[in-house]
């Protein structure tokens, strides 16, 4: 018995976490439940309108997904809901095929759920998990920080009362807003503003006040009593009561096929967005996570909640501050917060028929301002320039060409910057410092010593098929250099290079009989066992000879000296670097 449970705890976490689960840790999971599922409400119906769907698809998204990341998952403290960055990608790629709030629109966004948890639950059956690897952190922050941008303009229609027909790219919205400000609802700006002014100042009195819940229950008691509705304020109107319901109506191979590009974008980037939050928490907290597991379980909660009624979700950074400042000890808090939620759309959805949409707006730019990330950009600027030129390429590609066209550039330049680093990899000659047997970059340490029959040469990568000419045009250049010196012996540090494969064997052996033939031997220190074996079963041992290799840098030094540098004139002696 005990084996089984200790199987299915493997599959479900959960069951782990409730052998040893105690009171004290029930009382933290409710009070940090509770707390997350007040947020949810607002922010759910927020992040609804976002993606484009009804009001009541963000509180949908709150209950199931919810449940199923709580077996699964092994972040303790994860609050997986819709979230800011995941709406604006389902509204940018979905919207590109329906009319956003259209019963098409909802279906391929239930669609777009599916696709993603079973994308997402193939890559952690799979464990491809590193695939993520491939958004480099620049390209994720100047993506995110674009996002933020849009996301906050595209809430300027309910924030102003301008009807803005769809338009989605961010100069279009403020060219429009400025052309037509004449337009904007006085009440709705106030509502709008004030909801923003007040839920910040909320936020800066007390975290655990939830401002976001204050200023709907001061929107909705405002225009019921004044009311706004009457007056132009758009309001959220009637929310259907009642749990979602089960359905496969939306599945569709025609349409999964064409929301691929869109499912693979999702899948990739709600990832980064929910690994990144849950492992930060888990460091902090003092434990570990499984990444693989991750995806099974966001996987599984994006695909059971599909088919009832959520789009994707994802695990997002405020709420999971806020879970893990509350007391969360385990994803029981989770259940907590979703049966929060779901008591919500069964008994008190009514109360949100005056709701001004404007509140909802202010929710969301309250919550995106802080994806844009100012710092990180100054700091690469002063940093590292190439991170910052691809954190500045893929901010200004989303923001003008567009979220999937901008995500799309960010991954293709990591991917060029992955390939140049590969074939150009750092290289460097070695010369002993002092009279310890400590070999450093010339070219770093000015006191270097070089000893001119011997060259020593350090490649800090693979060799293989990418790089092979990068390294025979380094050894043949320094080489060529040393060659007045009557060089004897060139030693290559192999402590780096971690693999070699047929076509670097070819390089190799292209370099050994390219100094052969200028009389300098070739000895190799510090391979690796890997790298000696292939170098073995491909007769390169042979042919560069037994006594070639050695442990280390020093010990081929020594045997230079003893058995290379006897047969050379006396007028060869060190010789201090002034490179």
């Amino acid at each position: 018995m005990d084996q089984v449970i200790k199987h299915l705890g493997k599959i479900f976490p959960l069951i782990r976490t409730l052998q040893d689960y105690s009171r004290s840790a029930f009382q933290g999971d409710v009070s940090a439940g509770i707390t997350v599922g007040i947020m949810l409400i607002p922010q759910g119906m927020a992040y609804a309108i976002l993606a484009g769907m009804p009001p009541v698809y963000g509180l949908y998204a709150a209950i199931v997904p919810l449940f199923i990341y709580a077996l699964f998952g092994s972040s303790k403290q994860l609050a997986v809901g819709p979230v800011a960055m995941v709406s604006l990608l389902v509204i940018a790629g979905v919207g590109e095929i329906a009319d956003p709030g259209s019963s098409r629109f909802i279906s391929l966004a239930l669609l777009t759920a599916l696709g993603v948890g079973l994308f997402q639950l193939l890559m952690g059956i799979f464990r491809m998990g590193f695939l993520v690897n491939f958004l480099s952190h620049p390209v994720l922050s100047g993506f995110t920080s674009a996002a933020a941008l849009i996301i906050g303009a595209s809430q300027i229609p309910n924030i102003t009362g301008i009807d803005l027909d769809g338009i989605r790219q961010i100069h279009m919205i403020l060219f429009e807003v400025a052309q037509r400000i004449h337009e904007a609802d006085p009440i709705t700006v106030m509502i709008g503003t004030g909801s923003i002014a007040g839920i910040i100042l909320i936020k800066r009195w007390s975290k655990r006040i939830p401002s976001a819940l204050v200023a709907v229950a001061a929107g909705i008691l405002l225009t019921y009593a004044f009311s706004f509705h009457e007056l132009g304020v758009s309001i959220v109107g009637d929310i259907p009561e009642g749990l979602p319901s089960f359905g496969t109506e939306f599945i569709s191979i025609a349409d999964l096929k064409l929301l691929f590009p869109v499912i693979l974008v999702i899948s990739l980037v709600s990832y980064m967005e929910s690994i990144a939050v849950a492992k930060a928490i888990a460091k902090k907290e003092g434990y570990r996570i499984d990444p693989n597991q991750e995806l099974v379980a966001l996987g599984s909660a994006n695909i059971g909640g599909a088919f009832f009624q959520s789009f994707p979700t994802t695990g997002g950074f405020s709420r999971t501050a806020v879970n893990a400042q509350s007391g969360a000890t385990s994803t029981v808090a989770s259940v907590i917060s979703a049966a929060i939620v779901g008591l919500t759309v069964l008994f008190i959805t009514p109360l949100f028929y005056y709701l001004p949409k404007a509140v909802l707006a202010a929710i969301i730019v309250v919550a995106v301002a802080g994806l844009f990330n100012f710092r990180e950009m100054v700091d690469l600027w002063k940093t590292d320039r190439k991170d910052f030129s691809m954190l500045a390429v893929t901010f200004l590609a989303t923001l003008i060409l567009g979220i999937e066209e901008g995500i799309g550039i960010g991954v293709l330049l990591s991917l060029i910057m992955v390939i140049y680093s590969s074939t150009f990899p750092h290289s460097a000659e070695l010369g002993r410092l002092g009279n310890t047997d400590k070999f450093r970059n010339v070219e770093r340490y000015k006191n270097a010593i070089i000893e001119p029959e011997m060259l020593i040469f350090r490649f800090d990568a693979s060799l293989y098929f990418a790089n092979t000419d990068h390294f025979t045009n380094r050894v043949n250049a320094l080489v060529g250099k040393r060659e007045e010196d009557s060089l004897a012996a060139f030693i290559l540090d192999a402590s780096a290079i971690n693999y070699i494969d047929s076509t670097g064997i070819h390089a190799l052996e292209k370099i050994y009989e390219t100094l052969r033939g200028k009389n300098v031997n070739l000895m190799i220190a510090a391979a690796i066992g890997p790298v000696r074996d292939k170098l073995k079963r491909t007769g390169m041992t042979e042919k560069i000879g037994e006594e070639n290799f050695f442990f280390d840098i020093d010990d081929a030094v020594q045997y230079c000296r003893e058995n290379v540098r006897s047969h050379l004139p006396d007028r060869f002696s060190p010789l201090q670097t002034n490179l």
